[in-house]
């Protein structure tokens, strides 16, 4: 096993601090306009919001002062997030010169665009290679292998939104309308709806995911919360049961929402042993990044470990049974901490 590299300290506490300032969004309001309209003699006021190469309306009233003031307002807070975008800019930039992972430009430019939209105010996550390379920053380190594909995997439920936005929201419109170029990969069942999303002539594919309820299916389940279709994936909802906030390092930082590490590992053991023989590449980087995310909770955060493995029990005998053929081809002795630890926690 590789070893893993932590970064300095100071880094950590630089990555708590952009942490804190993202909390609250902050608009510039590049992608937003007002407009008046004259009709029947009487004014009215609408908000126009481009995405990419769409522009969309939303009526706002009868043009008076309270609304006038309302959007005098709102142009000030704009005014007023400078200095908050500059520290965050620069915050960014000093975790990625001191090694932090970056995001890259097609990734960033998607993220963005549904951070901005609520997607993650809404319950969403990011799963799979994204939230691991999340973690490296997280915990302050430098994974010693690949992270894997650019591929954005979003995950998400009817059971569990935590705040709805205001307004409804449609990703995949988001997605379709963003002007990057993506297009809806068809499903193999051309019957069924598009889950998939893909820009042309590029690698960059995002994938919408929701819990496998029942029996096994693939069948697309609708996400009214969301506007679109998902690919169900069993024990799913083990991960979105317990998400956290990280940022990624993309201009002035992109709040979204992660599984915990610990119950992201031990997910990946379990998908590995549920991956068909054709996908034995897959199957191999579940159980690395399983590894190297156990690897790093076992010297700073074992907690992680045990909290994880205790709500693991709730899956059932097959979850815990899957997990442990996974873990039993990672590196062996980070196999032999992680038992060990667990059956501290058990005595």
């Amino acid at each position: 096993m590789n070893k893993i590299q932590h970064l300095p300290s100071s880094l950590s506490v630089q990555y708590s601090e952009l942490l804190q300032n993202c909390v609250h969004p902050i608009s510039d309001g590049s992608n937003l306009s007002f407009k008046s309209k004259t009709i029947r003699g009487k004014k009215y006021k609408y908000l126009y919001i481009s995405i990419g190469s769409t522009r969309r309306e939303h009526y706002l009233g009868e043009e008076t002062t309270e609304l006038l003031d309302k959007i005098d307002d709102e142009k000030e807070r704009w005014n007023s997030n400078a200095d908050d975008r500059e520290l965050r800019t620069r915050l960014v930039g000093m975790l990625i010169g001191g090694g932090m992972m970056p995001l890259g430009k097609d990734e960033g430019k998607v993220i963005s665009l549904l951070e901005r939209n609520g997607v993650f105010l809404a319950g969403a996550a990011l799963v799979g290679t994204m939230a691991f390379r999340a973690y490296a920053n997280m915990l302050s380190v430098i994974w010693p292998t690949s992270a894997g594909t650019q591929d954005i995997d979003i995950a998400a439920d009817n059971h569990y939104a935590l705040a709805l936005p205001r307004e409804k929201i449609n990703l995949s419109q988001l997605i379709l309308d963003s002007g990057l170029g993506f297009f809806e990969v068809p499903a193999l069942n051309r019957g069924q709806p598009s889950t998939s999303f893909k820009i042309r002539n590029r690698e960059l594919i995002v994938d919408v995911l929701a819990p496998m309820k029942g029996r096994e299916s693939a069948r697309p389940i609708h996400l009214k919360d969301f506007g679109t279709h998902a690919s169900p994936l069993r024990h799913l909802d083990y991960l979105l049961q317990d998400i956290q906030p990280v940022v990624l390092l993309y201009e002035h930082g992109i709040m979204i929402n992660v599984p915990t590490p610990g119950r992201f590992a031990i997910h990946k053991c379990v998908i590995s042993q549920k991956r068909p023989a054709g996908a034995a590449t897959k199957a191999l980087k579940d159980r690395r990044q399983a590894e190297q995310v156990f690897n790093v909770l076992l010297q700073d955060r074992p907690t992680d470990i045990t909290l994880a493995y205790n709500a693991a029990r709730n899956q059932g005998d097959a979850f815990l049974k899957s997990f442990d053929s996974g873990l039993n081809l990672i590196d062996a002795d980070i196999a032999s901490a992680v038992r060990h630890l667990i059956a501290e926690n058990d005595e």
